[in-house]
């Protein structure tokens, strides 16, 4: 859903949705040139490694970004917005990578979550679950299979800032 290059989030952000960084490092000024383009943003998804990059940016400028309990975990926001670790964005040769901002939900005409209903097999919505058989040991394996796929309603859903330096 996030790196595919035919339908992953990050090869589908629009040309004008893209913010390159000032100075490499992701700097609180760069997170809100990257917040700015859009309007009720939910949620930053960031490698933790650019997580840590731009927490040493703050410091460095004498700044603590506030921090937030969801489901019992301490998250790191700017500007209220909750920035949540994803190792599935892609760090490249050059030690770069990219910081995505989103506005999700039909109501804010944002990014959405799709199911595929009606799968064979299916235990609930999008779920799939087979029987593999008993091995020798006489454990039970099943294939658990989920169905599920993102949409961007609107250009300016999906933000993303590109080009982050990890470390100097």
């Amino acid at each position: 859903m996030l790196n595919n290059r035919d339908f992953g989030l990050l090869y589908n952000v629009d040309l004008r949705q893209r913010v390159q960084t000032r100075t490499g490092p992701p700097t609180p000024d760069d997170m809100d040139a990257l917040l700015g383009r859009r309007r009720k943003s939910r949620l930053f998804l960031a490698h933790p490694r650019a997580l840590a990059a731009f927490g040493r940016e703050c410091n460095r400028r004498g700044i603590y970004p506030a921090t937030i309990d969801i489901d019992g975990t301490p998250v790191m926001t700017w500007r209220n917005v909750p920035i949540f670790p994803s190792n599935k964005i892609p760090i490249s040769s050059r030690g770069t990578t990219s910081i995505l901002c989103m506005r999700t939900g039909v109501d804010d005409s944002g990014v959405i979550g799709l199911h595929q209903p009606g799968i064979p097999d299916e235990y609930e919505p999008s779920l799939n679950v087979r029987f593999m058989g008993i091995t020798e040991k006489g454990i039970t394996r099943y294939l658990v299979s989920c169905y599920y796929s993102v949409a961007v309603l609107v250009p300016d859903a999906l933000g993303v800032l590109e080009n982050v330096q990890l470390g100097r």
